[in-house]
């Protein structure tokens, strides 16, 4: 089995079927859990799985994989009292899950473009455009997202179509231009200090960083999808950093 196949296959069992014993098929003895809502180890996802809420369902929307790392991109209800969008990274080895990252955030009903968190392609295309794809969304963060290299952003960015799924960010250049300029003129900069993993396939490419909004401590988790060699599409989760985790592995 593929990485892609072996973590569908034990989402599915997991989170679909909320089935525990599933741990013990899918899950290697030393996993790393990097969560905020699960202890280490295969424990402390049995003990996750064990207690999730009858009513709880997971929707997958897409996913990309690149070597041993799988991502998907999805919506889980039941954790709480609203639907929570997520991205969840997870690296394979030996067949196994072997190590988790994920982020999260509420569902919104109304975000500025009109989309939501979660619409758009899903399908990944161009797998031969892979590594280019990768270079031009590097290219991007590294020299706009943590260069403040605004000049360069037509570079990198479509000026014929960008389909924005930020909740507080319009549609093209200009939504993105008054988002920012709206940003400067409240004093807030959001900073990309580090760049820890860029998760590639085909027209996908999805970025994991830290860094700043304004003063909070912030995890950026930005999917692009790239046509003609620019970026035409966006979909992001921007949480908090928090340090009050149930493990001592940190976030990333």
């Amino acid at each position: 089995m593929t990485a892609k196949e072996i973590v569908l296959s034990a989402a599915g069992q997991l989170f679909g079927e909320r089935d525990p014993g599933a741990v013990d098929r899918w899950v290697a003895p030393g996993y790393v859990q990097h969560s905020a809502l699960a202890a280490d180890g295969p424990a402390g996802l049995r003990s996750l799985v064990a207690n999730l809420p009858a009513g709880f369902r997971y929707d997958l929307h897409r996913v990309i994989a690149d070597g041993d790392l799988v991502a998907l991109h999805g919506t889980y209800h039941g954790f709480g009292p609203a639907p929570l969008v997520a991205f969840d990274v997870f690296r394979v080895a030996d067949g196994k899950l072997a190590e988790h990252w994920d982020a999260l955030t509420p569902v919104v009903a109304t975000t500025v473009s009109g989309r939501s968190q979660t619409d758009g392609p899903a399908a990944v295309t161009d797998l031969d455009r892979t590594e280019a794809n990768r270079a031009l969304v590097t290219g991007f963060v590294t020299d706009v997202l943590q260069g403040g290299k605004l000049d360069t952003v037509t570079d990198y960015l479509s000026t014929a179509s960008y389909a924005q799924h930020n909740v507080g960010i319009g549609d093209g250049l200009d939504g993105l231009g008054a988002a920012l300029s709206a940003l400067a003129e409240q004093g807030v900069a959001m900073v990309y200090t580090t760049v820890h993993r860029v998760i590639a396939e085909g027209d996908f490419v999805l970025t994991v960083a830290e860094g700043f909004f304004g003063p909070v401590p912030t995890a950026f988790y930005d999917l692009f999808r790239v046509a003609g060699g620019r970026i035409v599409e966006h979909w992001d989760i921007t949480p908090a950093i928090t340090t009050d985790l149930p493990h001592g592995n940190g976030l990333f």
